[in-house]
């Protein structure tokens, strides 16, 4: 299938999840992460979850990252350039929810992308080579492009993989990870 096709697939099985599949599945998924040898990082980025369009519930992740007194980036979109800057994510960070419901913060301690270790990735689908569909905008793109080669890329998805995505570009950024209610991918 191409990127418009599992767009529009996913965004269909991901609005059938009722709130406590939702939560149920954030919960495995989170579970399943403690098994990574990803635990020595300093530096973790993370998406805050769009509620409406039921994406991973990043709370239980969240949780994980502050019982092991990590450092938890999070991002601000510029829906102009279609770039993100980081921010440390500490006690007095103000979150507002943007125009696109997507939660993120007003101001903070910035943080340069060559300092995150560890990148959690929403998506809505990925293929069993490690290619990625979102939402089509490139945020994550040019975000991963920035960071440093040996930066773990961790997708998080409540479906299996798809065999192939038909129209993979060139500039598509490819996860190491993918982690899913039920299994780890690694590519």
């Amino acid at each position: 299938m191409t990127k418009a096709e599992l767009r529009k697939t996913y965004k269909m099985l991901r609005k059938q999840l009722t709130e406590a599949q939702v939560e149920d599945l954030s919960i495995q998924i989170a579970n399943q992460l403690l098994t990574l040898p990803i635990w020595s990082a300093s530096f973790y980025h993370i998406f805050l979850s769009i509620k409406t369009h039921n994406e991973v519930n990043t709370d239980y992740i969240l949780n994980i990252l502050s019982g092991k007194d990590k450092h938890i980036v999070i991002s601000k979109s510029d829906f102009t350039t279609l770039e993100m800057t980081h921010y440390l994510l500490t006690d007095s960070t103000k979150i507002t929810i943007n125009e696109w419901q997507i939660p993120e913060p007003t101001d903070g301690i910035p943080i340069n992308t060559d300092q995150i270790d560890i990148v959690f990735i929403p998506l809505l689908a990925f293929d069993k080579s490690g290619h990625r569909v979102g939402y089509g905008k490139g945020f994550y793109d040019k975000f991963l492009d920035k960071c440093r080669s040996e930066t773990i890329k961790i997708g998080l998805s409540f479906f299996a993989s798809e065999d192939g995505i038909q129209d993979v570009f060139e500039g598509d950024v490819k996860l190491d990870y993918c982690v899913t209610p039920d299994k780890i991918y690694t590519f």
